[in-house]
């Protein structure tokens, strides 16, 4: 018999993934069974069942890769110095999470927003969920602290607002641009960058010239 080799186990565990977002997004969590999972993946019910134990553990698997992702981004950026400026580096985030794998795109369209507002609503009601989520969002958070902290020792940001207050609400404005997506339809990420342009420009009426 041929040994199966990780390469193949890895392969099919994001094959598996990858057709459940979609499905996820699709129909939302509720109204997606396993059974249209098997379907969208063209497994059978052991294939999938090897990997994964049910729908729970699908979109704990899902939302904790994707805060594992934005997390190493900011972590990155963290250990420049300086990091790059806030909408560059929202940008690359944003674009490489919205881009993603050509499995987690349906007719053009990143299914991201559709599968975060699903995971949203899914945590008020989900404890197991709510906790990856919270502990994910604070890993998340994490980084972007050491971000904001490095643009305060680089002299790009004021440093008498507490670091943990800008993460926060640059999180928000982040966070706020997926769920216009979701509700308003797609835009492209340059809308955000420019919008924190705009932002970042603002100074006291009375220093500028």
């Amino acid at each position: 018999m041929a040994r199966v080799t990780q390469e193949h186990l890895d392969a099919r565990r994001r094959q598996i993934l990858d057709g459940a977002a979609l499905c996820f997004a699709r129909n939302g969590f509720h109204a997606t069974s396993m059974q249209d999972v098997l379907k969208e993946v063209d497994l059978s019910a052991g294939a999938v069942y090897r990997y994964f134990s049910g729908k729970d553990e699908l979109i704990s698997a899902i939302v904790t890769e994707v805060l594992g992702e934005i997390r190493e981004h900011f972590e990155a950026a963290a250990r420049q110095s300086p990091p790059p400026p806030p909408d560059e580096l929202v940008g690359r985030v944003m674009g490489s999470v919205l881009g993603g794998r050509s499995g987690m795109v349906h007719n053009g369209e990143s299914v991201f927003p559709r599968l975060i507002i699903q995971v949203w609503t899914e945590v008020l009601r989900n404890e197991e969920l709510s906790a990856v989520i919270h502990e994910g969002y604070s890993s998340v958070r994490g980084a972007w602290v050491k971000v904001v902290q490095g643009y305060q020792d680089a002299g790009m940001m004021r440093d008498d607002v507490p670091a943990e207050s800008v993460a926060r609400t640059m999180i928000a404005t982040a966070q706020g641009f997926v769920a216009q997506m979701a509700i308003f339809g797609a835009a492209p990420v340059e809308v955000l960058q420019e919008g924190l342009r705009g932002l970042m420009s603002m100074g006291n009426p009375d220093t500028r010239t």
